[in-house]
């Protein structure tokens, strides 16, 4: 109840404190990329129930001759790349969190194709609500193996508590500062989960 309601506050006030930078924000996709100016896509969030996630979109539209989407290498912008280096890209999620989909600290949402991929204990980063940060965020992001990532998530599931979660705030702004573990070697954020391989 404590993280809930630190949840709530925080994101009330966040998203009253900050909306002058997510106006400057929104307008700047609008005129650089075009619409949509808000990226959502459903994520799996507590016990792995699905959910509307939303973020600033960091993506232009570009399509082949068949009309699939390019690499998102391809589709990235040096303004997109910005966003999401500053996590600026975040911020619609506290709109998530002050619904009750998402806390301020947990897993991150991952996609809805991963979770029949996990093994049993890599599915227990469900059983937290996703955070807009996270113990894995704050100990190498998406520089991150996948089942590095999983163990981080997994302990932080077993030791939450509001304290720790008021250091990996503290700590995720002085990452967002230093801007570290943006993407994967060779990735514009991380490759992509295919299971847990022999």
């Amino acid at each position: 109840m404590l993280k809930r309601l630190f949840d709530v506050l925080a994101s009330f006030f966040g998203l009253l404190l900050l909306s002058p930078i997510i106006l400057i924000v929104a307008f700047q996709i609008r005129r650089k990329l075009g619409g949509p100016v808000l990226f959502r896509q459903v994520r799996p969030g507590l016990n792995g129930k699905p959910f509307e996630m939303v973020k600033f979109r960091t993506m232009k539209d570009a399509y082949d001759a068949k009309g699939v989407p390019l690499p998102d290498a391809e589709r990235m912008t040096p303004f997109g790349a910005f966003l999401r280096s500053s996590s600026l890209d975040e911020l619609p999620e506290l709109w998530n969190v002050l619904k009750g989909e998402m806390s301020l600290v947990g897993p991150r949402p991952l996609l809805m194709e991963y979770l029949p991929l996990y093994s049993p204990e890599q599915f227990r980063r469900h059983e937290a609500r996703p955070g807009v940060t996270g113990w894995a965020q704050i100990n190498g992001r998406n520089a991150l193996s996948w089942n590095e990532k999983f163990k981080l998530d997994v302990w932080y599931v077993d030791n939450q508590s509001l304290k720790l979660d008021i250091k990996i705030i503290l700590l995720t702004l002085k990452k967002v500062v230093v801007r570290e573990g943006i993407s994967a070697d060779g990735e514009v954020t991380m490759s992509k989960f295919t299971g847990n391989k022999p």
